[in-house]
């Protein structure tokens, strides 16, 4: 049996414990803030599949329905796929483990998390990285950890660390900061226009926060890790390598690379790669090396070319210096019947996004297991068809990559859109990537920010996103010797470089935010470097932007719903509800408009149309029903002589009864239902139809209401026929 062990965080209220549970696992862990429960494990597969050239590592998060208290929703009573939350958490996870991998290990390598109890205050996900850290740090797998993660927020003008979810309801910002003792590994979140000097200031705290986390983990080590075993590093035979490096020496992959379009460099990689296979197959022979032989030695060489031109000339693959852009490109309006639309292109990076407003049931519902929000009025989803890269591939539900870039994009804007208050509309917009060269994300901020203008979303500011990229020459005891940060990189460059760096924001300062590394740390001289020549970059972006559309549109698109706010006594919502939700569906039904009611019991009610008649029909409803003259209940009442579009609540074989108004409602005898003769009712009525009825009598006694709609329609025909003939339509109707 194994040996418990604790350790705990202090100040931070992190508890770490193995020993217990998963004891055939390399690493497990236990992670306890408050009674928030994230259980990690860590595991190694002990061989790696033929001619495999790439390290599969995997990191799955999961939140059990237990831990809250609950049963899944739905018919099958058991989790099923992950959550948006899952995945984003996954993520989180996997960046900051992945380059402190040993460069060559091929085995994989599995992290596990689950939620085993949430207490509704405290986040799961800080846990989780932290978790993973300790799990592959007291393991015996190979890594170069513990890192360690905190949550940081800026409320009331101060730096708080790992703040519970109610605190974060009153922060200008949220940070997920990743590092190890020295430098930065990982960040993400969002902020309010938050100004770079102040976000270097938190990314400082940040660093500072998560020391003792990484002290408490090195204890767990000491106190119940195992020695780290010894896997073989895959790479190219010397013999593979030698051909290769001299039939493709670094200044022949420079010349192919440089200076060319993306489709040009890709034909003049691929010629040099399969003259380094002729060359390997004629010297040693078809079957004394295999396609990782060149798979690795290529991707070496590439990365040192790419490296080479700009840390010594200054010079990029597409001939561009250090900070500059690609060419820009903004449109507005360019789908109709859209509620808005906009396209952005920056080089070969293409995007098209696409607004639609509706109404606040619209909201998307979520999961809330750890606490916080349960619905979002802001939608943003994007997608990147294989298309956009000129390749085939899966065209289905999206992947984890596009949940991922999709959730940066939407934080990146959230803090720029109205308040609901002033804006009661749930909104949603799709990012369509066109084609794809760099920074997509980036893009789908730009676009998506140009189409709620042209949807007359009325944004607090423009925003636009851009990466940075790292070029790093290391010296003789690995640490960096010469590095160059470069603006608006290439998918090339993401790719052989060191650093993905995505900032968005304003002129004012940063919405969202993102980092990844290839490299094990970043120094905070660089990240300053880099956030600042985001700004710069950012604003040139934001001209090109405004150019194309100064402010958001005045109006809305007219096949965007109008809204109109109503004001009812918070007495008679249960009134206008009705049993069941029955008079608002019935008022929906026959007005055609859409109906909400504010969910703080204010008495606040939307009506949503894009129809100006079904708009005041739903009012005049709702403001019979509940106005002032409603009293204790029930609409307007009936009077002789009027006409009413009224809903048939009921069919019999002598007639129909029609609602005339909120709960008001008379009979039309079968003899009045047409100027013929009518067999049974349901040849000329439907339950459920919106019909003209004219109240032609009221009994004094029961107060039975007897309707016709025989004479509604003798008394309209009689007004049109009275209408001047100006008004009458310039051509006949047809028959």
């Amino acid at each position: 049996m194994n040996q418990k062990h604790n350790v705990t965080v202090p100040g931070l209220g992190i508890t770490f414990s193995t020993g217990t549970y998963a004891g055939l696992a390399n690493g497990a862990v236990n992670v306890c803030v408050g009674e928030t429960n994230v259980f990690v494990t860590a595991c190694i597969a002990q061989g790696t599949k033929p001619g495999q050239d790439f390290f599969p590592l995997t990191v799955d998060y999961r939140e059990k329905y237990a831990a809250a208290g609950r049963f899944p929703g739905g018919y099958f009573k058991r989790e099923g796929r992950p959550s948006e939350k899952e995945i984003l958490t996954s993520r989180l996870c996997d960046r900051p483990c992945r380059p402190l991998f040993p460069e060559g290990l091929l085995n994989e390598v599995q992290i596990i998390g689950q939620l085993l109890s949430a207490d509704q205050l405290n986040e799961s996900d800080i846990p989780m990285v932290n978790g993973a850290s300790a799990a592959l740090a007291i393991s015996d797998i190979p890594w170069g950890g513990p890192i360690g993660c905190v949550r940081v927020a800026l409320i009331e003008g101060q730096f708080v660390a790992n703040p519970t979810i109610e605190q974060m309801y009153g922060s200008s910002l949220d940070l997920i900061y990743v590092g190890n003792k020295r430098d930065m590994l990982m960040i993400e979140g969002s902020a309010d226009q938050l100004p770079e000097e102040e976000f270097i200031k938190a990314l400082e705290f940040g660093h500072q926060a998560i020391q003792p986390i990484i002290a408490a983990i090195e204890e767990l080590v000491r106190l119940a890790g195992k020695p780290k075993a010894t896997f073989p590093l895959v790479g190219a035979t010397p013999a593979a390598r030698a051909i290769i490096e001299r039939v493709v020496p670094t200044e022949r992959l420079i010349t192919a690379i440089f200076g060319k379009e993306k489709a040009v460099r890709s034909a003049a990689v691929k010629a040099l790669k399969e003259e380094a296979k002729a060359a390997l197959v004629k010297e040693l022979g078809a079957d004394k090396f295999t396609d990782v032989d060149l798979n690795v030695v290529f991707e070496d060489l590439q990365y040192k070319a790419y490296r080479k031109n700009v840390l010594e000339k200054g010079v990029r693959a597409d001939g561009r210096g250090q900070k500059d852009l690609r060419p820009l490109s903004a449109s507005v309006g360019v789908l109709p019947r859209v509620h808005g639309s906009a396209a952005f292109q920056r080089g070969d990076t293409q995007n098209i996004a696409l607004t639609t407003l509706g109404p606040t049931k619209e909201a998307q519902e979520m999961d809330g297991l750890t606490g916080g929000a349960t619905s979002k009025s802001f939608i943003l989803h994007y997608n990147f068809p294989s298309f956009s890269v000129g390749e085939t591939g899966r065209f289905g539900a999206p992947g984890r990559r596009e949940i991922g870039h999709g959730a940066l994009a939407e934080r990146s804007l959230v803090p720029v859109l109205p308040p609901e208050d002033a804006f009661p509309y749930s909104i949603r917009v799709v990012s369509e990537i066109m084609a794809s060269n760099g920074s997509t994300s980036m893009a789908s901020i730009c676009g998506g920010c140009l189409s709620l203008m042209d949807a007359g979303v009325p944004i607090i500011a423009p925003v636009a996103g851009i990466s940075c990229g790292l070029m790093t020459q290391n010296d003789d005891a690995g640490g960096i010797e010469k590095w160059v940060t470069i603006t608006d990189i290439l998918g090339e460059e993401d790719h052989f470089g060191d650093m993905d760096f995505k900032l968005a924001g304003t002129t004012k300062g940063i919405t969202g935010f993102q980092l990844d590394l290839k490299i094990n740390g970043l120094p905070f001289e660089i990240a300053k470097t880099a956030i600042f020549q985001a700004r710069d970059a950012r604003v040139e972006i934001l001209k090109v932007m405004l150019a194309s559309l100064p402010a958001p549109r005045a109006d809305l698109s007219r096949y965007a719903p109008r809204i109109q706010t109503i004001q009812i006594d918070p007495e008679k919502i249960g009134l206008l509800i009705g049993p069941g939700g029955k008079t608002i569906r019935r008022i929906t039904e026959t007005t055609g408009a859409q109906i909400d009611i504010a969910e703080d019991d204010s008495g606040k009610v939307f009506v949503y149309s894009n129809n100006a008649d079904a708009m005041n029909r739903a009012i005049a409803e709702i403001d019979g029903l509940c106005g002032g003259g409603a009293g204790g209940g029930g609409g307007a009442p009936i009077e002789i002589g009027k006409l009413y579009q009224g809903r048939v609540t009921g069919i019999k074989d002598f007639g129909c009864f029609v609602e005339c108004t909120p709960g008001k409602e008379g009979l039309v005898h079968i003899s009045e239902l047409a100027d013929f003769r009518v067999r049974r009712t349901e040849d000329v009525v439907k339950m459920g139809d919106s019909i003209w009825v004219k109240c032609v009598g009221i009994d004094e006694r029961s107060g039975k209401v007897r309707l016709s709609r025989k004479a509604a329609m003798k008394e309209m025909e009689a007004q049109k026929q009275a209408a001047p003939a100006a008004e009458a339509p310039a051509t006949p109707p047809s028959a």
